[in-house]
C-alpha cells in the first residue's frame, strides 16, 4: 500500500506469461465472490492510444488494463471498487504498476463490451511504469474518522492510515469511518466524484490495515 502509486507512463515492456496468469487466476476469484465482470486486457493499446482523452488524462505505453464491469446494482460501484483494489495491490506485490481510469481511455468495442443489463464502471491501467508515481496529500485521520482517533481502538486507528493510503478520484478522499460498539466499522461515501468506488477502494485497504479478525463491517 506504501509503495503504490498511480503511474501514467509505462515502458514498452510484455507483462510475463507467469504474472498474466497469477492475475487471471485472480481475476477469477474476484468475479466469482464478488459477482462481477472483471477482465484483463493484455497488448492493447487504443484504449490508451493516440486520443484525445488519453492525452487528457497525460497516459503514455499503456497497453494492459483490467476491464471492471458487472450487472447493474446500487451496490456495483462499491464491489468494483474493493475487487478492483485487490487486484491493484497483487499487481503492485508482481512488481507492476497501475492507476485506476474512469473517464480518460477510449472504449474498445471489442474489450469493453458488455452484456445486456450490464454497465462498465472503469477500468485500471497496468504495466511496468517509466516512473514509480509520487505521493499524495493526505487528510489528517481525525478528517476520515467520525470517531475520534484517541478515543478508537488500536485495530480501527490501523485501519484509517491505512485506508487513507488508497486510492480516490482526484484525491478527494471523501468517506467517513466510524467505530460503533461491539468492534463494528460503518463506512459510507461523501457526494463525490466516483465516490461509491472509492469506498469499495478504501474499504479493502482499511480491512488490510485493520485486520479482519478485529471487526465486522456494521453497514
Amino acid at each position: 500500500m506504501k509503495e503504490r502509486h498511480s503511474v501514467r507512463a509505462y515502458i514498452d515492456r510484455p507483462i510475463e506469461a507467469d504474472i498474466v496468469r497469477q492475475l487471471q487466476q485472480l481475476v477469477e476469484r474476484c468475479n466469482s465472490e464478488g459477482d462481477l465482470n472483471i477482465r484483463l486486457v493484455t497488448d492493447e493499446p487504443t484504449a490508451f492510444g493516440a486520443s484525445r482523452l488519453a492525452r487528457y488524462g497525460k497516459f503514455s505505453g499503456a497497453s494492459n488494463y483490467f476491464v471492471l464491469a458487472g450487472k447493474k446494482s446500487d451496490t456495483l460501484d462499491e464491489r468494483v471498487g474493493y475487487y478492483g483494489e485487490r487486484l491493484v495491490l497483487e499487481a503492485q506485490r508482481l512488481g507492476l504498476n497501475t492507476c485506476w481510469v474512469g473517464l480518460t481511455y477510449k472504449k474498445n468495442s471489442d474489450t469493453m463490451a458488455t452484456a445486456e443489463g450490464e454497465k462498465l464502471v472503469c477500468v485500471i491501467a497496468l504495466g511496468y511504469g517509466a516512473n514509480k508515481g509520487a505521493d499524495h496529500k493526505l487528510k489528517s485521520p481525525d478528517k476520515v474518522s467520525k470517531t475520534p482517533m484517541m478515543e478508537a481502538p488500536n485495530w480501527y486507528q490501523r485501519g484509517v492510515a491505512a485506508a487513507l493510503l488508497a486510492p480516490t478520484a482526484m484525491n478527494q478522499q471523501k468517506f467517513v469511518f466510524e467505530f460503533v460498539p461491539q468492534n463494528s466499522v460503518t463506512a459510507r461515501a461523501k457526494l463525490g466524484f466516483y465516490s461509491k468506488v472509492d469506498l469499495g477502494i478504501v474499504k479493502y485497504h482499511f480491512e488490510i490495515g485493520a485486520g479482519k479478525e478485529n471487526f465486522k463491517w456494521n453497514n
